[in-house]
This record gives C-alpha cells, structure tokens and sequence, in this order.
C-alpha cells in the first residue's frame, strides 16, 4: 500500500499531464468537464440519467444482491451471491457515471452514498489487493465459473480481470470527479498485484473478458507509473493464437485482421490496443486495428451503428450476415464501438471515425435506454413483431450500468484539439474552454440538431491568434451515409452543405472530411454551418440478403423506423412504400419527448387464402426515430421498408389457425402468435420470425392449443419445428401429439399419415376429420433440451 501511495504522490503531484508520457495520440478529446451542454436534445437525456438512471440502477444493485456480494465478502453478512462472477462491475459503473455526472453537477448527497460504497467494497479486498467477491466470499458451494485458486479460469469464464478493468476506470472516474484517493488507492493495490502476478516469466494468462487493458491504462495515465503500461500490453501479446475466436484469441492481436467473436469483447481490445498503439508507437497494433475497422465497417456494421450481428455468443457474424428480427446489437457493443471510434479518430484524425461514432450514438446506442430512463434494451433488434419490450432489469446487467458511465460523458465528444488544431465534431448547443497553443479560446455552439441543419458558432479567442478551426461535414450530409459501400442513399442528387464566416462564404479547404477554417480568429467570429436535413431513402448493399427490396429512412443522423402504434390497425411489416414516394416531415412537440416524425403514402398488403395475389391497400404510413421505439408498450416494428412485393410480409390471411386464439403450458404470451403469423422460416434455427419455445424447460410435455370461435372440422396439422442445434438449447421434440376437444375431453385423433419427425421442413399429420372447438398439440421436449415451433398449419 505504502509503495502504491509514494507513486501515486509522485505521478500527481510531480508529473504534469504533458511529462507523463512521451507519446500519445496526437489528437485530444476537450473534457466533457470543459464542455457545458445546455441543447434540447442532450441535456435533458443526461438530466434523466442523472436524477433517474443512476439512482435507480444504485437501487437496483441493493435490490438484487449486488452490494450484498461485497459485504459476504468483507464477512460482515451471509447469504447467497447474486448470479454472475461479474456482478461487481455493475457496482463500479454506477460509481463511474456517478461520478461523471458529479463532475458536470456537485450532488453532496450522491457523494456520500458512493462514500460509503467505497467503505464497503474496500473492506471486501483481500490484503495483498486481490479483490473479487465471489472467491473471498468463500461461498459453501463456490459459482461453476472459477476455479480452485484464483486466475485458474480467467481465459473461460471467471471474469476476475474483467472486474478489475472496471474498477480501475471507476476509480479514475471518481478520483477525477472528488480528488478523493479511497477508490484510487484500493485500485492501485490491485493493479499491482496483477503487475506481481502477471508478466514475462509469470503468469501468462489473457483476459477472457478484454477491458482490464483499458482501466490499466487509465491507471498509467493518472500515475505515469510505466508498469501498468507494460501489463496492458503484455495482456494484449499473450492473447492467442491457440485461443478461441469467442474471445479473440485464435491469432496473436497483431495478426487478427477481421472482427470475430463476442462483439463487446472484441470491441473493448481493439480500443486497448489503440491505446497501447498510441503511448507505444507499437505500429504492428495499429495494421491490426486498421484492418479491422475496415471489416466491421464495410461488412458487418447496422445502419443505426449497431454491432454484433447474432445471439449465438453475442458476435459478430459473417460479412454482410445483419438479420433483422434476430439482430443482436448489444448496447454495450455500442458503447464499446464509440470508445473505439473516437480513439481511431484521435489517431488518424479523421471525419468517417466520427462519422460511424455519430451513427452509433444518436440510434444503436440511444435506443438502449428508455426515454422515462428506468426501462432498458440488452439486444437492439431491427424488427419487431411484439416479441421485444424494454425491461426493468436483467439478471446480467451490463448493459444498464454500461449506460449510466456512458451518458454524462458525451459532451467529451464533441471538440478535439492537436496543437493548433481545433476540430469540431459533434453538434449540440453548448459553451466550451478550449487551451489550444496559441491561446485559450471560448466556444459557443447554438443549433436545433439533429432537427434541424443550422449550427451557429462564435469563437471567441483570448487574444487575436491564428488556428485552423476543423468542422466536419458528416458523411451522410455528402452523399455517404457510411464509410465504403455497405449502405448508400437511393437519390444522389441532393442539396450540399454550406458554410458562412461572419455572414459571408467562408474560405475552406476539405481535409479528411473536415472543412478547415484556417485564419487569425477574433473575438465575435461567426461561422454558421448549414447541413441539409433531406430525408434520405438509405439502401443496403446487395450481398445483406435480409435488407433486399427495402430502404430504410435517414434524415440528417436519425435512422427511422415504422411503429404499430403510428399505423394502421398497429401493423408495420406488412406496409409497403414506393421507391420514389415523396416524404414529409413535422416536428411535434407533444410526442415522445419531442421528436421529427416523417409521413409517406405507402400500401398495406394482406395475403388470401389459397392465392398468392396480395390484397393491397393504400394507406398513410408514419415513421419516427429509431431510438425512440418501445416508449409506449411492446409494438410492431421495422427499420427496413419493402419497396418490392417479394421483400413485404402481409398480414396472415384469415385462416382456422390466423381465427383462433392460442393458449400453451408456456408462461410467455408474447410468444404465442408467432405460430400463425404464416411467415415461414428458412430453415428450423431461423430467428428472422418470432417462434414459440418451451427453453429452459426439458424432458416435459408441454402443449399449444388453438381455440375457434365456432366448430370446425379438421383433418390435417402441419409443424414446423424450432431447432437451434448445435449450439442453442432446442431441438426437434422426442414424440408429439393432435388432440381435439370432444364433450369437455381430449381425445387422440385417428392418424391417416404421418410424415415423422424432421427439422428444416414441417411435419404433417393426416387423420380422420374431426368437427371440435379445439385442437391441441401435445409436446415431448428431449431429455436434455427443449423444443420450440415456427409454425403450426390446420387444414
């Protein structure tokens, strides 16, 4: 402890910032600290994460054990520890956005509750600095993830670097927001047990879960003490090639060229490696991620900026594989993605860096959190058929902890500077300080963005100097929605923007997709920028067969999306709007917090029976931001609109089984239409549809029934089975069953044919006709699996 204190000392009180490190990113980011937003879009979401998320989340971490698993651990309580090894970060993510946001507003109150949180979490840490709850907790039945003796599972599962990585970065954050050392000290302590454990002829382990790379730097920042530096590297080096794609360790991190695995994973390491890059030069670091950039972006990247295409290890898929109903796009990859953007930003200084962060923030990762800031998305899917509700909680909650850090820091976004280079970002009405070289210069930014294309600044410098003001012209205002050709607008002949210096055509040139002003400012210079807030059909590359025959709508950086709740009869997917329909736009004060809607005509499509021909209807069609969707109960829901019949899916058209109303053994009714919605999977592990699953139960007989509104006769049943093998946990049924009511009883029906049992195709029964009210299909689920269905057919 001692010797952690003298470096401590040493690296605050000695060191300047600009002495701890002999290389950096060439490009700063302004601190969010120096940046005071005051739009109408911004402040008022870090208002609601300040006096609503981040106590309630403080809540909920007491609620659900989370605090508990600190004091068993400390001795000090027993009972049982909450679900997984890496509950304690949640803990230390509050604490970061707490202190974030304490650093935008002093609240006395919230400081001494976090106080005392830090009391309690020190005592939980073991002497020599090791902390992790669910080891020193000394549980009776230790959790199936660690191991005998510490760090025996870190490559698998145990997450005890993980937590260590969040408690660094929550310690910085705290001390930055206090001055206070507590938290620092107890992550220093354990900082250097991991240099004392870790290392060249040590231990040589990788993380399993990346992120300790990230909080060791931020140690090393703070401290300028050079050993954490080299751990975070020496993290990076160990990893692979023998390892798991999973975690990115099948190739060394200097090898790896394309994005594989869990996403957040993936995402965290690359921004560590961008750190290391940066305070190394380490070149190699730099191919690597450079290349791998490139991957996401041009082939596995959402048009809201969302990342991590499957459920299936919460991963990326493969080139161009981006469903939309199974999206995954996990908030925390979304965060993860703009850590890592703005990172390469400040290493090449380049617009489509931003560009990409901008896409990420204002949809894919805005949508993570409610409007109301209590009700959370984990996956943010592209489509919706009722199946996806926010939730108040998750058993894993990372990604609403993940949020609370992430929200009071995105003023820290908008400026950079390099020398005498001041760029300009983001744009959100704010005041900010600004030390360039020359001087130190006053900025204020007025502007109804993203509504609205006008952004006013005046630059007020101390004194008369000379510096390039760098602004950029986003890409989806220049005819590239993103970098390279996975998405681009259907109509190129739009308007351009335009820039004016104190009222009149400004002299620019255009560098790496920034408009660089470069001049002897003055105090009361005027740059007005004018962006053009067309709506843009934005359409996808050929190879993403799931967007075929659709476009999704872009107005300035809001991706849109349709809602039940805006259209007719509360349906979505089955609406088709014409290529070239012209759109509206209104602003409307009084809807979900203020929002731009757009208006079209489109048509709605609804199938017959026994014909192809879709019955068509037109209608008005309405859509809103994508952020903004699942603020008013569960809905229908859609980014991609089909402009093709082929890409439409129509309403069902009025069958027995469309007609009845579905009951099951399952307690999820949401689940339970999706059996008649007549969208046929294809194949049996398709999740671009919802279906019905019995998961986690097995080895039961479970059973769906439809009921009819008057009796029918009946005389064959067709099932499609959901089956998810080899990794999910559902597979074809062991044995099933038709049964009809008869005079209050269930009776087997008399079976003509039978077709068997058989994924990636439906299994029919032929039996004698019956004339019932009901019809019920009972279930065996296998001995070690469950079993699920697409579809259920009645004839």
């Amino acid at each position: 402890m001692k010797s952690s204190l003298l470096i401590l000392a040493v690296g605050i009180a000695v060191l300047p910032a600009s002495a701890q490190q002999k290389k950096d990113y060439p490009i700063q980011p302004v601190a969010f600290t120096h940046v005071h937003v005051n739009d109408q879009f911004w402040a008022p979401k870090m208002q609601v994460n300040a006096t609503v998320t981040i106590p309630y989340t403080l809540q909920k971490c007491e609620d659900n054990g989370r605090i508990d698993n600190f004091l068993m651990a400390a001795h000090e309580m027993e009972g049982k520890l909450s679900q997984f090894t890496f509950d304690d970060t949640d803990v230390y993510k509050v604490i970061e956005g707490a202190s974030y946001a304490m650093q935008v507003k002093k609240d006395p109150a919230l400081e001494h509750y976090i106080d005392s949180l830090i009391t309690i979490i020190g005592k939980a840490q073991e002497k020599d600095g090791y902390l992790f709850t669910f080891r020193t907790a000394n549980a009776k039945k230790p959790h199936e993830w660690i191991g005998s003796k510490r760090w025996e599972k870190e490559e698998e599962l145990s997450h005890e670097l993980y937590n260590s990585g969040h408690l660094f970065e929550s310690a910085a954050a705290y001390y930055e927001a206090t001055g206070k050392k507590t938290l620092l000290d107890i992550a220093l302590k354990n900082a250097d047990l991991l240099v004392k454990d870790f290392g060249p002829g040590k231990l040589q382990i990788y993380p399993g879960h990346q992120i300790v790379e990230i909080g060791l730097v931020r140690l090393y920042r703070i401290t300028g003490n050079q050993k954490y530096l080299d751990l975070a590297k020496f993290f990076l080096d160990v990893r692979g090639p023998k390892g798991d794609a999973y975690n990115q360790a099948n190739a060394k991190v200097i090898d790896q060229r394309t994005a594989v695995g869990h996403a957040v994973r993936a995402t965290y390491m690359y921004t560590g490696m961008a750190d290391v890059a940066a305070l190394t030069g380490d070149q190699n670091y730099l191919n690597a991620i450079d290349k791998i950039w490139e991957d996401v972006v041009y082939k596995k990247l959402y048009i809201t900026g969302g990342i991590g295409a499957t459920g299936a290890g919460e991963a990326f898929g493969e080139a161009y594989q981006l469903p939309n109903m199974s999206a995954y796009a996990e908030t925390c990859a979304a965060i993860a993605n703009i850590y890592w953007n703005s990172r390469m930003f400040q290493l090449h200084g380049d617009a489509k860096y931003m560009d990409v962060l901008e896409r990420t923030l204002y949809n894919g990762l805005l949508s993570g959190v409610s409007l109301s800031g209590d009700r959370f998305f984990y996956p943010n899917p592209l489509a919706s058929m009722h199946q996806h509700q926010r939730s108040a909680w998750f058993a894993c909650a990372c990604c609403i902890s993940n949020m609370t850090r992430f929200l009071p820091s995105v003023p820290g976004y908008v400026y950079a500077q390099n020398n005498n280079d001041l760029y300009v970002n983001l744009f959100m009405s704010n005041t900010a300080e600004v030390n360039l070289k020359a001087t130190k210069v006053t900025l204020t930014q007025t502007t109804g963005y993203p509504w609205n294309g006008k952004v006013e600044i005046i630059i007020n410098p101390e004194k008369s100097s000379t510096f390039a003001l760098n602004i950029r012209i986003p890409g989806w205002a220049a005819q590239s929605p993103v970098p390279g050709d996975l998405y681009t607008y259907m109509d190129q002949a739009k308007s351009s923007f335009k820039l004016l210096l104190n009222g009149k055509p400004a002299v620019y040139k255009m560098i790496k997709g920034y408009a660089v002003v470069a001049r002897q400012w003055k105090k009361g210079d005027q740059l007005i920028l004018d962006l053009p807030m067309e709506v843009q059909k934005v359409i996808a590359n050929a190879k993403v067969k799931d967007d075929v025959g659709r476009f999704a709508f872009q107005r300035g950086p809001i991706v849109y999306c349709l809602e039940g709740q805006d259209n007719k009869d509360g349906l979505v997917q089955n609406i088709m709007v014409d290529k070239d329909a012209k759109t509206t736009t209104a602003f409307n004060k009084e809807k979900l917090n203020e929002i731009q809607e757009i208006s079209v005509e489109g048509t709605g499509t609804k199938r017959q029976v026994n014909s192809d021909e879709l019955i068509q209807v037109k209608q008005k069609v309405t859509a809103i931001p994508y952020y903004a969707w699942a603020n008013r109960g569960s809905s229908d829901m859609t980014v991609w609109i089909p402009y093709e019949a082929s890409s439409a899916r129509p309403q069902p058209a009025p069958t027995i089984a469309s007609l009845s109303k579905v009951s099951s053994s399952l307690d999820n009714p949401r689940l339970l239409g999706a059996i008649k919605d007549q969208f046929e999977p294809a194949d049996s592990k398709d999740t671009n549809y919802p279906y019905l699953h019995w998961w986690p139960k097995k080895n039961t007989t479970e059973y769906v029934q439809y009921d009819f509104s008057e009796n029918q006769t009946v005389s064959e049943s067709g099932v499609y089975w959901y089956d998810d093998g080899p990794w999910g946990g559902c597979r074809i049924p062991l044995s099933y069953k038709v049964l009809y009511l008869k005079d209050g009883a269930w009776i087997p029906v008399e079976i003509l044919s039978d077709s068997g049992i058989a994924k990636d195709q439906f299994n029919f029964l032929k039996f004698k006709p019956v004339n019932t009210k009901a019809l019920k299909l009972e279930v065996l689920l296998p001995i070690e699996q469950s079993s699920g269905i697409h579809e259920w057919k009645v004839k």
